[in-house]
Protein backbone atom coordinates (compact mmCIF):
# COMPACT_ATOMS: atom_id res chain seq x y z
CA UNK A 1 0.00 0.00 0.00
CA UNK A 2 1.57 3.29 -1.12
CA UNK A 3 1.38 6.39 1.03
CA UNK A 4 -0.12 9.34 -0.85
CA UNK A 5 0.86 12.96 -0.20
CA UNK A 6 -1.63 15.64 -1.24
CA UNK A 7 -1.33 19.42 -1.44
CA UNK A 8 -2.28 21.28 1.73
CA UNK A 9 -3.01 24.93 2.50
CA UNK A 10 0.58 25.56 3.59
CA UNK A 11 2.34 24.13 0.57
CA UNK A 12 -0.05 26.00 -1.70
CA UNK A 13 1.12 29.24 -0.03
CA UNK A 14 4.79 28.27 -0.15
CA UNK A 15 5.90 27.75 -3.80
CA UNK A 16 8.76 25.34 -3.19
CA UNK A 17 9.54 25.27 -6.91
CA UNK A 18 10.50 28.96 -6.69
CA UNK A 19 12.54 28.59 -3.49
CA UNK A 20 16.29 28.03 -3.77
CA UNK A 21 17.35 28.48 -0.14
CA UNK A 22 15.78 26.89 2.95
CA UNK A 23 16.80 28.17 6.39
CA UNK A 24 15.70 26.09 9.36
CA UNK A 25 15.80 26.65 13.10
CA UNK A 26 16.65 23.63 15.24
CA UNK A 27 15.06 23.55 18.72
CA UNK A 28 11.28 23.51 18.53
CA UNK A 29 11.30 23.57 14.73
CA UNK A 30 13.17 20.44 13.67
CA UNK A 31 13.52 18.95 17.15
CA UNK A 32 10.88 18.50 19.81
CA UNK A 33 11.33 21.28 22.35
CA UNK A 34 10.23 18.93 25.13
CA UNK A 35 13.90 18.10 25.72
CA UNK A 36 14.88 21.74 26.28
CA UNK A 37 11.80 22.60 28.33
CA UNK A 38 12.29 19.59 30.59
CA UNK A 39 16.00 20.36 30.90
CA UNK A 40 15.70 24.03 31.90
CA UNK A 41 12.38 23.86 33.76
CA UNK A 42 12.87 20.64 35.71
CA UNK A 43 16.34 19.04 35.63
CA UNK A 44 18.42 22.20 36.09
CA UNK A 45 16.22 23.51 38.96
CA UNK A 46 16.40 20.07 40.56
CA UNK A 47 20.21 19.99 40.43
CA UNK A 48 20.45 23.64 41.48
CA UNK A 49 18.22 22.96 44.51
CA UNK A 50 20.39 20.00 45.53
CA UNK A 51 23.61 22.01 45.22
CA UNK A 52 22.28 24.98 47.18
CA UNK A 53 20.23 22.98 49.70
CA UNK A 54 16.95 24.69 48.90
CA UNK A 55 13.42 23.67 47.97
CA UNK A 56 12.71 22.87 44.31
CA UNK A 57 10.10 25.64 44.10
CA UNK A 58 12.49 28.29 45.35
CA UNK A 59 15.25 27.06 43.05
CA UNK A 60 12.89 27.25 40.08
CA UNK A 61 11.85 30.78 41.01
CA UNK A 62 15.48 31.93 41.27
CA UNK A 63 16.44 30.31 38.01
CA UNK A 64 13.50 31.66 36.05
CA UNK A 65 14.47 35.15 37.21
CA UNK A 66 18.02 34.55 35.97
CA UNK A 67 16.76 33.15 32.65
CA UNK A 68 14.54 36.18 32.09
CA UNK A 69 17.40 38.59 32.68
CA UNK A 70 19.34 37.11 29.74
CA UNK A 71 16.48 36.43 27.33
CA UNK A 72 17.19 37.42 23.69
CA UNK A 73 20.92 37.78 24.35
CA UNK A 74 23.82 35.50 23.47
CA UNK A 75 23.92 34.37 27.11
CA UNK A 76 20.41 32.91 26.73
CA UNK A 77 21.68 29.69 25.14
CA UNK A 78 25.35 29.88 26.11
CA UNK A 79 26.12 26.60 27.87
CA UNK A 80 29.48 27.85 29.15
CA UNK A 81 27.85 30.97 30.61
CA UNK A 82 25.19 28.95 32.47
CA UNK A 83 27.70 26.39 33.72
CA UNK A 84 29.67 29.21 35.32
CA UNK A 85 26.61 31.20 36.46
CA UNK A 86 24.92 28.22 38.14
CA UNK A 87 28.03 26.24 39.07
CA UNK A 88 26.64 23.21 37.25
CA UNK A 89 28.09 21.11 34.42
CA UNK A 90 25.43 21.89 31.82
CA UNK A 91 27.03 19.76 29.10
CA UNK A 92 27.14 16.70 31.39
CA UNK A 93 23.51 17.24 32.38
CA UNK A 94 22.45 17.44 28.74
CA UNK A 95 24.32 14.21 28.01
CA UNK A 96 22.51 12.62 30.97
CA UNK A 97 19.09 13.01 29.32
CA UNK A 98 20.04 13.04 25.63
CA UNK A 99 17.73 10.06 25.10
CA UNK A 100 14.89 12.62 25.24
CA UNK A 101 16.13 14.41 22.10
CA UNK A 102 13.69 13.63 19.29
CA UNK A 103 13.09 14.86 15.73
CA UNK A 104 9.61 16.17 14.95
CA UNK A 105 7.44 13.95 12.70
CA UNK A 106 8.07 14.15 8.94
CA UNK A 107 11.14 16.39 9.35
CA UNK A 108 13.45 13.88 7.69
CA UNK A 109 10.99 13.31 4.83
CA UNK A 110 10.99 17.07 4.23
CA UNK A 111 14.79 17.35 4.42
CA UNK A 112 15.24 14.46 2.00
CA UNK A 113 12.72 15.99 -0.40
CA UNK A 114 14.30 19.44 -0.56
CA UNK A 115 17.80 18.00 -0.88
CA UNK A 116 16.56 15.87 -3.80
CA UNK A 117 15.20 19.06 -5.36
CA UNK A 118 18.69 20.59 -5.21
CA UNK A 119 17.96 23.39 -2.77
CA UNK A 120 20.57 24.90 -0.46
CA UNK A 121 19.65 23.91 3.10
CA UNK A 122 21.04 25.75 6.12
CA UNK A 123 20.44 25.45 9.84
CA UNK A 124 20.32 28.80 11.63
CA UNK A 125 20.16 28.45 15.40
CA UNK A 126 20.67 30.31 18.65
CA UNK A 127 21.88 27.06 20.18
CA UNK A 128 25.42 26.87 21.55
CA UNK A 129 27.83 24.81 19.44
CA UNK A 130 28.22 22.25 22.25
CA UNK A 131 24.44 21.73 22.40
CA UNK A 132 24.30 21.59 18.60
CA UNK A 133 26.95 18.85 18.54
CA UNK A 134 25.06 16.75 21.11
CA UNK A 135 21.80 17.02 19.17
CA UNK A 136 23.26 16.38 15.73
CA UNK A 137 25.08 13.32 17.04
CA UNK A 138 21.89 11.98 18.63
CA UNK A 139 19.58 12.65 15.67
CA UNK A 140 21.98 12.29 12.71
CA UNK A 141 20.18 15.01 10.72
CA UNK A 142 23.37 17.03 10.21
CA UNK A 143 24.11 15.40 6.86
CA UNK A 144 21.15 17.18 5.26
CA UNK A 145 22.61 20.66 5.81
CA UNK A 146 25.05 22.54 3.62
CA UNK A 147 26.07 24.49 6.72
CA UNK A 148 24.98 25.15 10.30
CA UNK A 149 25.13 28.78 11.46
CA UNK A 150 24.99 29.64 15.18
CA UNK A 151 24.28 33.00 16.80
CA UNK A 152 27.64 32.74 18.63
CA UNK A 153 29.43 32.48 15.30
CA UNK A 154 27.61 35.61 14.05
CA UNK A 155 27.97 37.53 17.31
CA UNK A 156 24.24 38.26 17.54
CA UNK A 157 21.11 36.29 18.50
CA UNK A 158 18.60 35.72 15.70
CA UNK A 159 16.29 38.31 17.24
CA UNK A 160 18.73 41.03 16.07
CA UNK A 161 19.22 42.29 12.51
CA UNK A 162 22.97 41.95 12.94
CA UNK A 163 22.58 38.18 12.82
CA UNK A 164 20.82 38.29 9.46
CA UNK A 165 23.16 40.82 7.91
CA UNK A 166 26.19 38.66 8.72
CA UNK A 167 24.43 35.42 7.76
CA UNK A 168 23.48 36.83 4.35
CA UNK A 169 27.08 37.89 3.75
CA UNK A 170 28.30 34.37 4.50
CA UNK A 171 25.60 32.24 2.85
CA UNK A 172 24.86 34.55 -0.11
CA UNK A 173 21.19 33.64 -0.13
CA UNK A 174 18.58 35.52 -2.18
CA UNK A 175 15.94 36.87 0.21
CA UNK A 176 13.29 36.72 -2.54
CA UNK A 177 13.91 33.00 -3.03
CA UNK A 178 14.33 31.98 0.62
CA UNK A 179 12.07 30.08 3.02
CA UNK A 180 12.74 30.40 6.75
CA UNK A 181 11.00 28.27 9.38
CA UNK A 182 11.22 28.98 13.11
CA UNK A 183 9.10 28.35 16.21
CA UNK A 184 9.72 31.80 17.72
CA UNK A 185 7.62 34.73 16.53
CA UNK A 186 10.17 37.34 17.68
CA UNK A 187 12.79 35.76 15.42
CA UNK A 188 10.40 35.63 12.47
CA UNK A 189 9.52 39.30 12.97
CA UNK A 190 13.19 40.23 12.66
CA UNK A 191 13.57 38.02 9.59
CA UNK A 192 10.54 39.73 8.05
CA UNK A 193 12.03 43.18 8.70
CA UNK A 194 15.26 41.95 7.13
CA UNK A 195 13.31 40.99 4.02
CA UNK A 196 13.10 37.20 3.84
CA UNK A 197 10.08 36.56 1.62
CA UNK A 198 8.73 33.23 2.83
CA UNK A 199 8.23 32.69 6.56
CA UNK A 200 6.54 29.90 8.50
CA UNK A 201 5.90 29.61 12.23
CA UNK A 202 6.37 26.04 13.49
CA UNK A 203 3.68 25.32 16.05
CA UNK A 204 3.58 22.39 18.50
CA UNK A 205 7.25 23.09 19.25
CA UNK A 206 6.88 20.99 22.39
CA UNK A 207 4.79 17.93 21.56
CA UNK A 208 3.55 17.79 25.15
CA UNK A 209 2.35 21.41 25.32
CA UNK A 210 -0.47 23.20 23.56
CA UNK A 211 0.58 26.53 22.08
CA UNK A 212 -1.39 29.34 20.44
CA UNK A 213 0.03 30.40 17.04
CA UNK A 214 1.18 34.02 16.78
CA UNK A 215 -1.03 36.17 14.56
CA UNK A 216 0.67 37.46 11.46
CA UNK A 217 2.50 34.30 10.41
CA UNK A 218 1.38 31.23 8.52
CA UNK A 219 1.44 28.29 10.94
CA UNK A 220 3.14 25.01 10.14
CA UNK A 221 1.76 22.32 12.43
CA UNK A 222 3.54 19.36 10.87
CA UNK A 223 6.20 19.10 8.17
CA UNK A 224 3.97 16.74 6.21
CA UNK A 225 2.09 19.89 5.15
CA UNK A 226 5.09 20.87 3.03
CA UNK A 227 5.54 17.54 1.29
CA UNK A 228 4.72 18.00 -2.39
CA UNK A 229 5.89 14.56 -3.40
CA UNK A 230 6.35 11.26 -1.67
CA UNK A 231 10.10 10.67 -1.27
CA UNK A 232 9.43 6.98 -0.45
CA UNK A 233 6.84 5.85 -2.94
CA UNK A 234 7.48 2.20 -2.11
CA UNK A 235 7.20 2.58 1.67
CA UNK A 236 4.28 0.49 3.00
CA UNK A 237 1.70 2.06 5.28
Amino acid sequence: MVRQVTMTGVNKLIPLKDIEFVLLDMDGTLLDKYFDDYFWEHLVPEKYAEKHLMAFGRAKEELFSKYKAHECTLNWTDIDFWSKELNLNIVALKEEIKHLIEVHPHVEDFLKMIKTQGKKVYMVTNAHRKALDIKLKKTEIGSYFDRCITSFEMGYPKEMLGFWNKTEQILKFDKEKTLFIDDTAAVLKTARVFGIKYLLLKTRANSKKHDIPENGFTALNDFKELLTQNPYSTRPC
